[in-house]
């Protein structure tokens, strides 16, 4: 199985991660079963997916405990990250970074995944009323006293906080130039994907000019570039997919071009070959320090991501899929 460096730290993961989210959060409620979810975790690691990425305002803290449970017996096998910044209320999501709040966090997450060192701590969200050099402070000294390996930063990523002129992570570059200045950087999040390449344009090459591992989060658009979902389906209420501008019946119409490339492509690489493995192939052909994070709720989805590491494009591949039509929203 392929592996992967981020950041100076030379930090090793597998070339496809796994991101844990959806079983407990954010996605198709009813779905989301404890023993599968273990299973599946199980699997990811079997396959080589080393990297299990987390939160605490993952269920909240459920998400965490989950993976906790896995660590339990397989700890060297995993590389744990999680995620502070962010909490959860009844209706909605506030920022809390005050020095204080992280040092807390971070000793209650160690206590749910059941570990004495996080490998990779992100900020998950920087607080509007603290300095995000105050908040990256208090994550470096974990770092100091042992607790956290190295740091990483999610980026702003909000299509709505563009600005006229501006590009759409012009917010978080700002903001890693601050804490670099800080801490060192070891890794940055952010959406990643054939549907959402705009990290293509600064960010990852902000990441690439300082050796910074790049963690390509929605790898698979939320599912549709499984080529699982029809338009019109619909989703459960409190999956966020039901409010998500690319998820209503006509624009999940008018992007079916987009996995039809995607599907193309996996007929040419033989039986077996998924669309989702080809977007992630694609993902994985962006950068040496890009690590693809896909969501996985069963053990044969997640079998199956990792298996996309051995998936080798071809120029025809990555031509047809340079030609893909831009993915539509319902903000177009």
């Amino acid at each position: 199985m392929e592996r992967r460096t981020i950041g100076a730290a030379a930090l090793e993961v597998g070339a496809v991660g796994l991101g844990c989210m959806p079983m407990s959060w954010a996605y198709t409620g009813s779905q989301q079963r404890g023993d599968r979810s273990l299973r599946t975790v199980h699997a990811a690691l079997d396959a080589g997916s080393s990297l299990l990425d987390t939160a605490d305002m993952y269920g909240p803290f459920t998400n965490e405990l989950l993976v906790g449970r896995v660590l339990k017996e397989r700890r060297r096998d995993a590389f744990v990250s999680t995620k502070v910044g962010l909490l959860v209320g009844d209706q909605h999501v506030v920022a809390n970074g005050r020095p204080g709040y992280v040092r807390r966090a971070c000793d209650a997450s160690l206590r749910r995944l059941g570990t004495d060192v996080i490998d990779l701590y992100q900020l998950h969200r920087a607080d509007p009323e603290i300095p995000v050099e105050e908040t990256w402070g208090a994550m470096a000294e974990l770092v100091s006293a042992g607790k956290v390996r190295a740091l990483g930063m999610c980026a702003v990523g909000a299509r709505a906080s563009r600005r006229g002129g501006s590009h759409l992570h012009d917010g978080t570059i700002r903001q890693l130039e601050r804490v670099q200045q800080v801490f060192p950087v070891s890794a940055v999040q952010a959406e990643l994907s054939v549907w959402s390449p705009d990290a293509l344009e600064r960010l990852l090459p902000w990441c690439e000019a300082r050796g910074v591992g790049f963690l390509a989060a929605m790898p698979l658009g939320n599912g549709f570039l499984t080529g699982t979902l029809k338009p019109g389906q619909g989703f459960e209420p409190d999956d966020v997919r039901a409010r998500h501008p690319r998820f209503t019946a006509e624009m999940m119409a008018s992007n079916q071009p987009v996995v039809a490339g995607l599907r193309r492509v996996a007929e040419r690489h033989g039986p077996g070959t998924t669309p989702a493995q080809v977007a992630l192939a694609w993902v994985l052909g962006q950068g040496r320090k890009v690590v693809p994070v896909p969501g996985a709720k069963r053990a044969e989805w997640a079998v199956q991501n990792a298996g996309a590491a051995e998936l080798e494009l071809t120029d025809d591949d990555r031509a047809e899929l340079a030609g893909l039509p831009p993915a539509r929203g319902s903000w177009d």
